[in-house]
């Protein structure tokens, strides 16, 4: 959609934030069909505004961090209201996601551990043996 106007410049296509996040049309629509974005309509046409966007930014975020859609969406259902709930609510996600990728972790430095010595047996084995 272009923008010659100053006052369209909160507008957006659907194609736009695409182009722009580097999603498909198709992520949107779901993000859409799942209630996390409400774009207005002009006929078939989805208008997005600076909320929709700043929504989008936040959904996208909370994907890469490894949040369910049922996280981003309970977050985003308290956008408009009391901002201390919508914090603490981020804060208990927060902790969450941390303990399970710190849990995470060790598992992977113990199965790390765990394979470097038995390579190291397997590689004893075949000194032995040739």
């Amino acid at each position: 959609m272009s923008r010659p106007h100053a006052d369209s410049q909160d507008l957006f296509s659907i194609a736009d934030l695409a182009r722009e996040f580097g999603i498909s049309t198709r992520a949107i629509r779901f993000y859409e069909a799942k209630g996390l974005l409400s774009p207005e309509r002009v006929g078939a046409t989805r208008i997005f505004r600076r909320r929709d966007r700043a929504r989008l930014i936040l959904i996208l975020r909370g994907k890469r961090l490894g949040f369910s859609l049922r996280d981003i969406s309970d977050y985003l259902s308290l956008y408009d209201a009391n901002r201390s709930q919508q914090v603490d609510l981020l804060l208990g996600k927060v902790d969450e996601r941390l303990a399970l990728l710190e849990r995470q972790r060790d598992d992977l430095e113990t199965t790390i551990a765990e394979l470097h010595e038995i390579k190291k047996l397997a590689d004893q084995r075949l000194v032995k043996t040739g």
